[in-house]
């Protein structure tokens, strides 16, 4: 990534496009690159230009949001997805995440939060909500292989999953758990790893589907 984040846009609301815009262009070191109507330009947009971050919207005519991540994912798989969607509790959000979405924010998040969101998933990091994440996933069917994989961590690497679960930065968990940065990013990199996951969001939402997240409602 280079010092200045670049996004692209995409969403089918002209009026969503151009407020958002209007919220990054102001910030200094973000650069909006391009923007697209729907997901078949949305993935064609991020095919040609490569951002950092794409800002997606999940409900879109041609092809959604899900879709259309899971195949910039895979043309740009440096580039980062940030969903943007107007309720917390659509079912979209968690099958976003599961793609390979970076993160979700509500349409409504105010200019500040939307901006830092943009600067956390650009430096590989998720834009987690523990509640919400945890609510939508209570309705999902229950996966029992989770179960034997969990199994494969090591007591601290399960803490180190408690913790990012609950939304912890690298720094926070080091923090808490005493340990140096680098040894608490080689324990997420095992942890990604042994579950399989692509990044933290999906570690999270494998250990919320997994019940694991009984032990970090209470952080």
């Amino acid at each position: 990534m280079t010092d200045t984040v670049r996004v692209l846009l995409v969403d089918d609301e002209p009026l969503v496009r151009s407020g958002l815009r209007a919220i990054l262009g102001a910030e200094l070191g973000i650069e909006v690159v391009a923007e697209a109507d729907d997901g078949v330009a949305g993935v064609a947009a991020a095919t040609q230009h490569r951002p950092d971050v794409v800002l997606m919207d999940v409900r879109m005519p041609q092809l959604d949001g899900i879709t259309a991540t899971q195949r910039i994912l895979e043309r740009v798989p440096n580039t980062r997805v940030l969903v943007v969607t107007t309720f917390s509790a659509d079912d979209y959000v968690l099958d976003a995440l599961r793609a390979g979405a970076a993160g979700f924010l509500l349409k409504r998040a105010d200019p500040a939060q939307i901006r830092e969101a943009v600067r956390v998933v650009a430096r590989g990091d998720a834009v987690l909500f523990p509640t919400a994440v945890r609510r939508l996933v209570a309705h999902a069917t229950p996966q029992p292989r989770h179960e034997a994989l969990l199994a494969t961590l090591t007591d601290r690497e399960r803490d180190v999953l408690r913790l990012l679960a609950a939304g912890r930065t690298n720094a926070e968990i080091a923090a808490e758990l005493w340990l140096g940065v680098e040894t608490v990013k080689t324990h997420v990199g095992n942890v990604l790893a042994k579950l399989g996951a692509r990044d933290r969001m999906q570690a999270a939402i494998f250990a919320y589907e997994s019940g694991f997240s009984d032990a970090v409602s209470g952080l």
